[in-house]
């Protein structure tokens, strides 16, 4: 008999799910960032 495994620590498909969310979420406020301060994230940050 197989167990389900309920950690969600790891390289679960929880965590994987939830990553890809995060980078979609965190790419897109950068994109509207951009388009809102016509600034790049390097020039807001004072890197170029």
């Amino acid at each position: 008999m197989e167990t389900k495994e309920t950690t969600k620590l790891g390289f679960t498909d929880f965590a994987e799910t939830w990553n890809g969310r995060l980078a979609m979420l965190g790419f897109a406020i950068g994109l509207a960032t951009e388009f809102l301060t016509g600034q790049g994230i390097l020039s807001q940050l004072g890197l170029m």
